[in-house]
């Protein structure tokens, strides 16, 4: 079998990440760079595989002990996030981690310190691979891809090991918050699903946040600033204003456990017009229309106080709490903690302090709680795995496929 690292080091040379600016399915064609080489190594392993026009790679490992048991999925995505380059990743290899600074060589001066991320002292004696500190690493999620196929490849070489019918789902777009908008649940064909995209090993996840985006676009008025008084309308400061309307204490930096927020995550101006991003976030649904409700507020008030037009606000929902879909089927998620159980780790248990493609899969029908995929400070040049938590990921997918066929 091919190494996990090494194939989690070919899958994080390609290039991927999405854009949230693009209106095509899927965002950027380079993730079909990535896409095409799975669907291409599937079919190479006797998985019968295959890439639609949306860029979903769908795979079927059919059962070998007859058609009894449930048909379960693993999914992972291809893409990283926007937030970060992930062109020329330059991963580098810490082995046998000593919990000491770990420099980043490709800037000067910058270091993953446990002082800082003390997460790091978990890891001691273990495999790091972390960036050089000018891109993101791609662990979200292609660890999760790397783990997925790891499983994959020893199911084909060990043909004594009795399983149901298996599915396997890589998608595009999870980072913008389009990874399964045209996905066919039907055709993908499982009873039930996992996705491998969480975070630091044993997290297990089936409730996440309600989400949404606000885009405000101020208008302004631009005069010779010699004759402004009483004409500018400086848009600059006025979205300024408007954020100050936002309350502080809901921003992220200043959440944690179920606490939702208001993130802005996008500013651009000039005295005449100026552009906000923002994103909303609550696990509570009604806390989340409630949050909806305060960003039309604000800019209500701007417009009073400033004229009908000044703040024109697009607001959209983009994903739900899937607790409530997963709940009724909960063996699910008690076979995930018994799979880590079987694999020497203890489930974490916790919300979803973002958003996973199992939730928009649960309400289209597959329930789809999320398994780690090992990875830390995800979106960012300090992103960093364990090699050790990929190949626990990878046993623990095993472990399923194997507690699945008792049913």
């Amino acid at each position: 079998m091919e190494n996990i690292l090494d194939r989690f080091l070919r899958y994080v040379a390609i290039d991927t990440q999405s854009d949230e600016n693009s209106n095509s399915q899927p965002s950027t064609a380079k993730q079909l760079d990535l896409l095409k080489l799975l669907c291409t190594e599937l079919n190479a392993m006797g998985v019968k595989a295959t890439l639609d026009e949306f860029g979903y790679v769908m795979g079927t490992i059919p059962s070998n002990i007859g058609n009894a048991v449930p048909k379960v999925g693993f999914i992972a995505h291809v893409d990283t996030a926007p937030d970060a380059s992930g062109k020329d990743v330059k991963p580098q290899i810490i082995k046998n981690y000593d919990g000491s600074d770990i420099p980043l060589k490709g800037v000067e001066g910058l270091a993953l310190k446990p002082a800082e991320f003390p997460e790091l002292l978990h890891f001691l004696g273990q495999t790091l691979i972390t960036t050089d500190g000018t891109t993101l690493l791609g662990a979200d999620d292609k660890a999760g891809v790397a783990e997925i196929m790891h499983a994959v490849q020893y199911i084909m070489e060990h043909p004594e090991c009795k399983h149901g019918e298996i599915k396997i789902g890589f998608t595009p777009d999870e980072e913008i918050g389009r990874g399964v908008v045209k996905f066919d649940v039907q055709k993908f064909g499982a009873d039930y699903a996992y996705t491998m995209d969480g975070g630091e090993i044993g997290e297990l996840e089936f409730e996440n946040f309600n989400a949404a985006s606000a885009r405000i676009h101020i208008q302004g008025r631009n005069v010779h600033p010699g004759n402004a008084k009483g004409k500018m309308k400086n848009a600059i400061l006025i979205a300024s204003e408007l954020n100050g309307l936002l309350p502080v204490e809901q921003r992220p930096e200043y959440t944690e456990g179920y606490e939702g927020f208001f993130h802005i995550i996008g500013f651009n101006g000039t005295v005449e017009q100026a552009d906000i991003a923002y994103i909303i976030r609550d696990h509570d649904h009604a806390k989340f229309t409630q949050k909806k409700q305060v960003m039309e507020q604000v800019c209500r008030f701007i417009n009073v106080k400033y004229g009908e037009g000044t703040a024109v606000l697009t607001l959209k929902d983009q994903y739900y709490n899937m607790r409530g879909q997963v709940e009724p089927h909960y063996h699910i998620v008690e076979k995930a903690v018994k799979a880590m159980e079987m694999a020497g780790i203890k489930a974490k248990i916790q919300p979803i302090r973002g958003g996973t493609d199992g939730a928009n899969l649960s309400f289209m029908g597959l329930p789809c709680p999320n398994i780690f995929a090992g990875g830390l400070n995800f979106h960012g040049k300090m992103e960093y795995i364990s090699l050790e938590s990929m190949e626990k990921a990878s046993q623990v997918i095993l472990n399923l496929i194997s507690l699945y066929t008792e049913q």
